[in-house]
């Protein structure tokens, strides 16, 4: 089987690419990335030589590289997005252009290459937010509600994938998942933010009180959920993919900034005092909670990484790999494709 993986220079896109070449290593797999500031080569250099991978440098809006990265291909696994909220906030229209235009142009190219499964990577927060005080949580039945310009284009991505099911016979199905983390994550995202300050004796900026709520997923677990959807969902369906697997203090379902800021804290000897509180975002939502049981009922997926167990592993990997996140912060990493591949970067 041929696999195209769009975004796979990226954190989770990556972390998927070598699961699979792992796991299925009798598959060909096609990375197509634009390497925007998140994609990185770096991250995939144990298997770039690998004679089942290759890389197509080009972007999904473009339907001529579109079409070509589709030749021969069985399934897309669609990772390429723009992710990062704060980014949203000061730069809308690049949201809309590439999570939304650049889906409706692999759907399009999917369409005409005759795919036989294209499945959408999303997540949790086109579902909105939820109070502290309650104790639902977000599931496939949960109407959709966004609440930052990154999750109405997601929202609007989704949308789009079930429209070209419906009306052209795409076979499609959606994964939404709650906040990952783990190796290789862009330093700009709040645990590998948290991690890498500390590593530099910087404070950790905290957004208004802390006491916004995530639901943690170990990026592995969300590797292997895309996997068990690709083989056993149905198509036209959607799951959603959560990482808690306990109940938490307050029946709140998930974890606090703060209470992950004084996890890291301990985690590499640190105190209180390198805490730095700033001012909140614009329409930062209070809580996100994911409910699983509809991926683990009907396909046996559960997650398997305790969050405290997986986030000190995490901590160690960036302690180890102090000359990637050095790289990437100081923006040398983007040199590898050059120097790698010879081509404008």
């Amino acid at each position: 089987m041929k696999l195209l993986v769009t975004g796979g220079a990226g954190f989770i896109g990556a972390n998927f690419i070598l699961y699979w070449m792992k796991y299925h290593p009798e598959d060909h797999v096609v990375n197509l990335d634009s390497l925007t500031y998140a994609g990185n080569l770096e991250n995939l250099i144990t298997i770039e030589k690998h004679p089942h991978y290759s890389f197509i440098h080009g972007n999904i809006c473009d339907p001529v590289v579109v079409e070509k990265a589709m030749q021969g291909v069985n399934m897309v696994v669609h990772f390429a997005a723009e992710s990062h909220v704060d980014r949203s906030i000061m730069e809308p229209a690049a949201f809309i252009e590439t999570n939304v235009t650049g889906t409706q142009v692999l759907l399009d190219g999917a369409v005409k290459a005759g795919i036989e499964r294209f499945h959408h990577i999303s997540t949790d927060e086109v579902f909105g937010a939820l109070s502290l005080e309650e104790t639902k949580k977000f599931s496939e039945t949960t109407a959709y509600n966004p609440r930052s310009p990154y999750a109405a284009s997601k929202a609007g991505s989704d949308h789009l994938v079930r429209a070209y099911h419906t009306t052209f016979g795409l076979p499609v199905t959606i994964t939404n998942c709650s906040n990952n983390f783990g190796p290789f994550q862009f330093p700009e995202k709040f645990i590998p933010l948290a991690i890498t300050n500390l590593l530099e004796e910087k404070k950790i900026p905290v957004y208004g009180d802390g006491l916004y709520v995530r639901d943690w997923l170990y990026v592995e677990d969300h590797c292997r959920a895309i996997d068990v959807v690709l083989q056993k969902g149905k198509i036209g369906e959607t799951y959603c993919v959560g990482g808690v697997t306990e109940d938490l203090p307050a029946g709140r379902q998930g974890i606090s900034n703060i209470e992950v800021v004084k996890k890291i804290l301990r985690l590499l000897g640190k105190d209180d005092a390198m805490i730095e509180y700033v001012k909140d975002r614009p329409g930062h939502d209070r809580r996100y909670a994911v409910d699983w049981t509809k991926i683990n009922r009907e396909l046996g997926w559960k997650p398997e990484h305790n969050f405290d167990e997986w986030l000190g592993k995490t901590v160690t990997w960036y302690k180890e790999n102090v000359f990637w996140w050095k790289d990437v912060k100081s923006g040398a990493y983007t040199s590898y494709y050059k120097k790698q591949y010879g081509g404008d970067k």
